[in-house]
């Protein structure tokens, strides 16, 4: 071995873990999932990016102060960045020898493994409607109406549903995972024997396009289907295309007005059998 090798596995290795992190952060227990490292190699790792300024581990609000968090530093992304030019410069090579429709039909192939391999992440669970995942998706979710409503959004006029509502045996509030990290967010409450409600659909726009927000709306369907309910119903506002898409295409029928929320100009039910 020549005496740039371990040199040079080391970079590689530092690479790895800056890759792994990635431009959002992880939390400490999923990059050593992600990495499939020993916890005491992955923690002497972190200290050792720690002391070279790349990464920085802190605690986030609302988690126990125990499961820290990594976060790149400047100096860190600009490593990563560094990597990704090295990266594209290794794709250019690999595409100069095909014609062009042989380059489209490759890195088309290239984004659908890597749109794939990032579903293969999304885990959906049950979790309470007062824990840290359901507080910030909820309020991700009120920014974004906020943002795309004419006039904003009032969060004391439209979300005024209340914990015990989601909480069983009258709902449940689902929180869809990618890498352990909250994406997105759907919930079922009653409304009336066998009529259920669907409330509270959001998906991160970093997560759009998996797949997520149907994979949401099928569950809460499974739970309404479990709990034997009749008819599943939802409101919306017209502004909001892509749920006004997945609705229709899920089978969800256009009906009149069923309730007073201020902000909703569409409502859909679904009969189930």
């Amino acid at each position: 071995m020549s005496a740039a090798g371990p040199f040079a596995e080391r970079e590689q290795g530092v690479d790895r873990v800056l890759l792994g992190i990635g431009r959002r952060g992880s939390p400490e227990r999923l990059l050593r999932e992600r990495l499939a490292l020993d916890s005491g190699y992955l923690s002497r790792l972190v200290r050792a990016l720690e002391r070279q300024g790349l990464v920085r581990s802190e605690a986030r609000s609302g988690e126990d102060a125990r499961r820290r968090f990594i976060v790149l530093t400047r100096a860190g992304l600009a490593r990563l960045r560094r990597f990704d030019a090295q990266d594209r410069a290794r794709v250019r090579l690999l595409l100069a020898p095909l014609t062009a429709s042989e380059s489209r039909q490759l890195l088309e192939a290239m984004a659908l493994i890597e749109r794939l391999l990032r579903r293969s992440g999304v885990v959906i669970g049950a979790e309470d409607p007062a824990g840290a995942a359901a507080r910030w998706c909820f309020a991700r979710y009120f920014d974004e109406l906020d943002a795309r409503f004419p006039g904003g959004f009032d969060r004391r006029a439209g979300g005024a549903t209340v914990r015990a509502e989601l909480l069983p045996p009258r709902g449940r509030l689902l929180i869809a995972r990618l890498d352990g990290a909250p994406v997105g967010c759907g919930a079922i409450r009653e409304l009336a024997p066998g009529v259920l409600e669907i409330k509270r659909m959001w998906v991160a726009p970093s997560a759009r396009g998996l797949g997520i927000g149907r994979d949401l709306l099928e569950a809460l369907e499974r739970i309404a289907r479990r709990r034997r309910a009749r008819l599943i119903r939802l409101d919306t506002h017209a502004t909001l295309n892509e749920a006004l898409r997945l609705y229709c295409k899920a089978g969800y029928r256009r009906i009149a007005r069923y309730n007073d929320n201020p902000y909703a100009q569409r409502w859909f039910e679904k009969r189930l059998r």
